[in-house]
């Protein structure tokens, strides 16, 4: 078995490690009390992936996203969903030029390198695609010529679940365009009193994160991550799974193999942000609602529920 952490190049490894752990930090010193969140909003990024957040307004969900903004040195972008948006608001339009007679491309917010859409499920279904065909391919096409996306291109999508008046909900086939599925949730006592305390402090309660990567060190990263050897027992296990969620009463659509292929991608980053060159079970097990449970139809029962029972019935692996 090939070592990611142990190859030739263990200095750049180790100035990478440096700046994951860096990035953490950071990360939880301005979203206080959610490491779990942290957590996974990283190996969702490193896995080359894109984030759905569905939660309540006001739990520090821009904050996050301009933060790792700010710490990979990129551009952030926002971009509020309502049902008047259009796709050309999202991907930009051609302008004709009236000194030089000729058309020119306008960027739309979709060229960032971090993305907050923030209420998608507000957008009408035409816009929803023109965002998720984007984040699918990393290329947008605007009257018939096609714009490439930065490698490191990412997407923070956001819905609230207590609002569902104008609203345009995700079908399962577009879900299945994000990695995972998370929620913030409201901080505990004490991180609420810091979060008090540092706003005296600093005159901001949003804090800053400062530039931590280097031009192109994400993208390597990325790449590192895709050499984290899984074992056949593992896979084995993932397709184990999946095939349970085909055959599951209770559940519609079941994990497709685009779905198998971005779970086994999220073992991995998993795996590299705890130094290690191979996958475990536990990382399954870990991910198996954040990855899969975004990515389920459902018979009005939670997707907690039913994947905690799939677990329960597939055998661990020895």
């Amino acid at each position: 078995m090939s070592s990611v952490l142990l190859d030739t190049s263990v200095d750049c490894h180790r100035s990478d490690v440096d700046c994951l752990t860096q990035l953490r930090k950071e990360l939880n010193a301005i979203l206080k009390g959610k490491p779990d969140v942290i957590e996974q909003v990283l190996v969702c990024l490193l896995s080359r992936g894109h984030l759905l957040i569905e939660d309540k307004p006001g739990l520090g969900k821009t904050t996050l996203a301009k933060g790792l903004a700010d710490a990979l040195g990129g551009r952030f972008a926002r971009l509020q969903c309502t049902p008047d948006l259009l796709p050309s608001d999202i991907t930009g339009f051609n302008l004709f030029n009236q000194k030089n007679h000729e058309f020119e491309f306008r960027e739309g917010p979709v060229f960032s390198d971090i993305l907050l859409a923030d209420e998608i499920n507000r957008a009408t279904p035409r816009t929803q695609s023109a965002l998720l065909e984007a984040m699918a391919e990393r290329q947008v096409t605007v009257d018939g010529a096609r714009y490439g996306l930065p490698d490191e291109f990412f997407v923070m999508a956001t819905q609230n679940p207590t609002e569902q008046l104008g609203t345009y909900p995700l079908p399962e086939a577009q879900l299945d365009r994000f990695a995972m599925k998370l929620s913030i949730g409201y901080p505990q006592m004490d991180d609420e009193l810091r979060l008090l305390q540092s706003a005296l402090a600093d005159g901001d309660s949003r804090g800053r994160v400062k530039c931590l990567f280097s031009s192109g060190q994400l993208a390597s990263i990325q790449k590192d991550v895709t050499k984290i050897h899984v074992a056949e027992k593992v896979q084995r296990y993932l397709v184990q799974v999946a095939q349970k969620t085909r055959k599951h009463p209770r559940i519609v659509l079941g994990v497709s193999p685009r779905g198998l292929l971005i779970w086994q991608r999220c073992l991995q980053a998993r795996a590299y942000l705890e130094q290690r060159d191979f996958v475990t079970i536990d990382d399954a097990q870990s991910l198996a609602i954040p990855v899969l449970g975004v990515r389920l139809g459902l018979d009005d029962v939670s997707p907690e529920f039913v994947l905690e029972e799939i677990l329960h019935q597939v055998a661990v692996p020895e």
